[in-house]
Parts: structure tokens; sequence; C-alpha cells
């Protein structure tokens, strides 16, 4: 049972009827007496909740810059109209509209009320109760049930670098040779055999083919397929950190859904594994076949930053026991000093001489502006620090070429661009 805000503004104006007439303590009574018998009228004239059915509709998956739907449907079983209030209960990141809606549902038949979220965050949202309240036709007290309806919607990463994937597959398919004459230097596997033209190299040239046709004959050349890509996103504290309204997890995810997708579409196995103090394989290349953008998309929904410190070696041992054959290994981190010397550095080595390795770290664009901005004494002071960190990180870059790891940055709008450029430069030369 709930009292309503009509039966509260009569109990205040019976309160102000026995101070003007008090009838020596009738009019007490009466006046609650009134309110009691309209309060029982309406509980027993309004329409049963308990006799609802109640059901969720809608979607169960969408990216984080669209807006999802998901209603219910009030089955009404009973015999009277049910009319009254419905709370549809959603976790406040989904911000759910409306929350709260007047629905009319007569008996033996059925209504559809539709909710739309607008997700703020990645994740896993489950919905709660649904409460409502059928009032009784003088409006001053309902009848309260709560129904639970299971279901989830899972926020997915919004991919907006998904602008470059025409991009890169229109080099991808040049590298192929789809568009294009092959030439040697596109690839290192055999494709086929064809005649000489101007312009070739002469080093492709295929001497017993040639002696055969009594014609020049070249060969040609693809990328190397069904190569084996690892990518692992670094899930420890440094992910944390916001970069231009997101965290630096988000550039990496979006930069690995653009490098994932690109390289399944070559032909490649992708593995994407997420780090900190554990790790953990999100997507196994078996899995990814025809539209790879889905299983993607779907492993890396839930994953978030972590606040703890990722274990530098146990990520190694975690690639190496992974890996028998050589692969490329695609490691989303950061460039923070203390993070690569006292945990990641030590153990690079061993990754380096059986793998080849890309370190991606996006750039934040705010330490890039504090270096430039020295119009103030306080600005002048944000740009020493900028250039301290500046600095630093081209310290670990050098440092990190010389045990062989190729660093790729860039601020969020370019970051998975670069990398991916990175991944098709090597393909374009044979070393994966």
């Amino acid at each position: 049972m709930a009292l309503t805000r009509r039966a509260a503004i009569v109990a205040l104006i019976g309160v102000f009827v026995v101070f003007v007439v008090p009838l020596d303590g009738w009019m007490v009574l009466f006046t609650e007496g009134a309110l009691a018998v309209g309060i029982m009228v309406d509980l027993l004239l309004a329409g049963g909740v308990r006799s609802l059915e109640v059901s969720r509709y809608g979607d169960s998956a969408r990216r984080l810059d669209e807006s999802a739907t998901v209603g219910f449907m009030v089955v009404n079983r009973g015999r009277r109209t049910v009319h009254g209030v419905a709370r549809d209960a959603w976790p406040p990141s989904a911000r759910a509209t409306p929350t709260r809606r007047a629905i009319a549902v007569p008996a033996g038949e059925r209504r559809r009320f539709a909710t739309t979220l607008h997700p703020s965050r990645r994740t896993e949202l489950s919905a709660g109760r649904i409460t409502i309240r059928s009032a009784g036709p003088l409006g001053l007290a309902a009848r309260q049930g709560n129904h639970d309806a299971a279901w989830s919607l899972r926020v997915l990463p919004a991919f907006p670098n998904r602008k470059y994937l025409p991009e890169k597959l229109a080099k991808l398919r040049l590298l192929d040779g789809r568009t294009a004459a092959r030439v040697r230097g596109q690839g290192t596997e055999f494709d086929s055999l064809r005649d000489y033209v101007e312009g070739d190299d002469a080093r492709s040239i295929d001497w017993r083919a040639t002696a055969r046709r009594q014609a020049v004959v070249v060969r040609t050349w693809r990328p190397e397929r069904d190569r084996r890509i690892l990518l692992v996103l670094d899930t420890g504290r440094t992910s944390a950190a916001r970069i231009e309204g997101g965290t630096r997890l988000d550039a990496a995810i979006d930069s690995a859904l653009l490098l994932g997708t690109l390289a399944s579409r070559a032909g490649d196995r992708v593995d994407v594994i997420s780090a900190d103090a554990r790790a953990q394989m999100l997507v196994r290349g078996s899995e990814l076949s025809g539209d790879s953008l889905s299983p993607l998309l779907r492993s890396m929904a839930g994953l978030q930053p972590r606040l703890v410190e990722t274990d530098g070696r146990r990520l190694v041992s975690e690639i190496l026991a992974r890996t028998s054959h050589r692969v490329l290994v695609v490691l989303y981190t950061t460039l923070d000093e203390a993070a690569i010397t006292e945990g990641l550095l030590p153990s690079l080595p061993v990754l380096t001489a059986r793998h080849t390795v890309i370190l991606a770290a996006v750039d934040d664009p705010k330490v890039m502006s504090m270096a430039r901005d020295r119009d103030e004494a306080r600005a002048v002071f944000d740009a020493a620090a900028a250039e301290r960190t500046t600095a630093a990180t081209r310290r670990i870059s050098a440092l990190l070429s010389r045990i062989g790891v190729d660093v790729v940055t860039g601020t969020p709008d370019e970051f998975a661009s670069k990398v991916a450029d990175a991944y098709l430069s090597l393909k374009a030369a044979g070393s994966l």
C-alpha cells in the first residue's frame, strides 16, 4: 500500500478544519474517519498488482555512442483496469528516460511501454525491478507491487575510429595486389607467374620458367597470410588516466578494434588479452570469422581499468606461454618512466628475442599544449613540467628501440590510424 499526495493534502485540510471547528474533539474523529474510509475505498477498488505479468523486450547490445530501447510489457490478468504509475529501475549510468510513467492497462489486455537508454560508459547494464502503483478512484491510496523482469544490455565500445577502416582496407588491397600490379617487396609469399613488363624488378625474374616458355617470366608476391597477431591491453592503474574525456584504456580499445578488424580481414589470426596483475584471454583467433568486429566489440564491452600495478614479468610470461611460434605482439600501455623501467623493461628483451613487438602508447594533448603555453608565470612552470615529461618519454622510447621494440605514439585522434599503419608497414616488408 502507498499513500498519495492527495491523501496528504486532505489530511492537512482536515487539520485546518479541526482548528476552525473543534466540536469538542468530535471533528478530529470525523476527519480521521473520513480519510480512513476514503483510503479503504481506494484500496478495495484499485486494480490488483499481483495479477499483473511483467516482461521486458528490446535491445540486448548497443554501442556507447548509440541509444538503446528496452521496454516492458504489462499483462493484466485481473478483473479491474489498472490505473497508476510504473517506475522502471535502471542504474544511473544508463540514463534511462522516462523512469516514471502513467499507465492504464484494462482487464484482460496488455500494454507496452518503451524506455530509452543513453549509456554513459562501457559496461553490462542490468535492469532492476519494475514497481507499479495502482491507484483507486479517489486518488488517496494505491496498491503497490514489485515485479522482477530480468534484462541486461551490453554497452559496446563506441569505436569512433572506424572511419579509418575503409582507408586501411584500401591500403591492404593495394598490398595484396588487388588494385595494382604486384611487385617485389610487397610481401614474401609466392603467388603466381606472369610475363615481364617494363619496370619490373629484374630480381623477380624466374629463369627456369623463362627458359621453358621462351619468354621472360617474373614471379609475383603477396603479403603473408595466416600470421598471428596478439593484442595486449594493459588494464593496470596507468590505463585509468583521463585523456580528452576518456581513459587511456578507451583509446587503446579503439585502436585494438581497428587493428583487429584490419588484421582479420587480411587473413591473419588475432588474439586479444588483457593484463594487469593477472592476464585474461578476451578473444581467440578462431572466434573471428566473417564479421570480425562483433566478437571484438563484445569482448571489450566490460573491460575497465583496475587500480593495481601491472606485473610486467607475469605479462611477458603469459605471452610466451600462449605463443609457440613467432607472432606480432602489440602492447597497448603507457610510456610512463616508472611503470616501464620498474615493471616491463627487464622482461622485454626475452620477448623481443622471439617475437616482433610494437609498444603503442597514446599521447596526452594537454601535455603538448602545456609545453607550448608560456604566456604567464604559472604557465611557465606548467610548461617546464610538460617538457620534463616529454623528455622522459623520449628517453624511454629510445631505450625501447635499442632492445628491438617499435614504439608508436599519437594523440587520441590519430593513435589508432598510426598503429594500423605500423602493422601494414610490417606486412608490406614481410616482417611478420
